[in-house]
């Protein structure tokens, strides 16, 4: 049996035999190997024994389309599967049978998402598979599908990293889910490694004169009637709340206690949980006029419904504001934002915005550098006040006892 360290340089040594198929046996991995055939054709192989105890030997690449140390990982976890009892040959057998990735999607949206994610990520989950990932991957097969496809998708999309870097996510758990499934080996995730795109943090806030404009802007679109009334409510109460887009959008009026001042949300992103609301909040629901038979704040055009679409309103408003680049989302970080400029500690503000983590909320402790720059000059002119103002003494000279060496 032939064995040596398999490299690129000892595989591109090997020459063919006249009759049979030649094997070389890598150093480094047992069961990993070299087929080189008459015809010159060169092929990873991987042996092993099954649970019934009989030797298999599976390919598991052409040498040339996969490097010698991408081919090692892949025996490796191959041959890891064989001895946790499976059975790689076997699926092999099978996959003839196994399901492209728009059918993986399709059990993915029906046996996980619809029963563990809330109808936003739900939504944005399926705007993932309509526009990135099944044109280019739904009709490969699930067991086919390899870290270059998922490089190449990534690198396809550079141009919208942050919507790349969620088809990453959302690849990743679909292929993890695929191998519970059986569909694919253990451990053969071909998103692993494959690295996401950096993000830049996507945060905007108002400047004082931004918030009066957009003000303007709604005072003028309320009057006129050129938007709907519940589109200048729900944006009037994102920027007192600091809410999602969807809690507000879902807002029902028996969700609000006037009494204690909080908006009481049976079901959130985070859960079921309190907001705290101001004054200003509580004044502005307190002016909405009711629609018999709606329950929502912020009702919608079909009878009993809420507002749906409020990008369309959106993007009209801001425009005329002239902030076209800022997002719904963003009046949210102005409302932490201006928490964080009047001193308010981080606790108190992930309190208000519905934080489980403190460190969701860590991201505003840099957006007012007033704060600790008010600190440093407290703590400059008191050290300034002390160097100006010496305290005057006399030197006092310490004189130890005699003949004791101190002074």
């Amino acid at each position: 049996m032939a064995k040596m360290k398999l490299t690129k340089r000892s595989i591109d040594g090997l020459q063919p035999e006249s009759e049979g198929d030649l094997v070389v046996w890598d150093e480094v991995l047992t069961g990993f190997g070299i087929r080189v055939k008459p015809s010159g054709r060169k092929t990873y192989v991987i042996q092993y024994r099954n649970v019934q105890g009989r030797s298999r030997r599976l390919t598991i690449g052409q040498y040339g389309r996969m490097t010698v140390d991408e081919a090692r990982k892949l025996a490796r976890l191959r041959l890891v599967d064989a001895e946790q009892g499976g059975d790689p040959a076997e699926l092999r057998a099978k996959s003839g049978n196994l399901p492209t990735v728009a059918e993986l999607a399709d059990r993915y949206l029906t046996e996980h998402a619809l029963v563990k994610k809330k109808p936003e990520s739900i939504r944005s989950d399926k705007q993932l598979l309509r526009l990135v990932i099944l044109p280019e991957l739904g009709q490969r097969r699930v067991d086919d599908v390899n870290k270059s496809d998922v490089a190449r998708l990534l690198h396809n999309h550079r141009e919208t990293r942050y919507m790349a870097n969620r088809a990453h996510s959302l690849l990743r758990k679909m292929f993890n889910l695929a191998e519970q499934w059986g569909y694919r080996q253990n451990h053969s995730n071909p998103c692993r490694h494959v690295e996401r795109y950096k993000e830049k943090a996507r945060e905007r806030f108002l400047t004082a004169a931004e918030l009066t404009n957009l003000a303007t802007v709604l005072h003028q679109v309320e009057e006129d009637g050129s938007e709907a009334p519940s589109v200048v409510t729900a944006v009037r109460l994102l920027l007192l709340t600091g809410a999602r887009v969807n809690e507000i959008l879902s807002l029902k009026w028996s969700y609000v206690d006037f009494e204690r001042g909080v908006i009481r949300l049976p079901d959130s992103k985070t859960g079921e949980k309190e907001i705290p609301i101001g004054d200003p909040a509580i004044d502005l629901l307190a002016t909405i006029e009711r629609i018999d038979g709606n329950d929502y704040v912020c009702p919608g055009r079909k009878t009993g419904s809420h507002l749906v679409g409020i990008q369309h309103g959106w993007r009209r408003i801001r425009k005329a504001a002239g902030m076209e680049n800022l997002r719904l989302h963003d009046l949210r970080h102005h409302f932490a934002s201006t928490g964080v400029g009047l001193g308010l500690g981080l606790p108190i503000i992930g309190k208000l915005l519905g934080h489980t983590k403190a460190s969701t909320t860590e991201r505003y402790a840099h957006l007012d550098t007033s704060l600790p720059r008010a600190a440093a000059n407290v703590i400059g002119q008191q050290i300034e006040a002390a160097m100006k103002n010496p305290v005057e003494g006399r030197v006092v000279q310490f004189k130890g006892k005699a003949g004791s060496g101190e002074n």
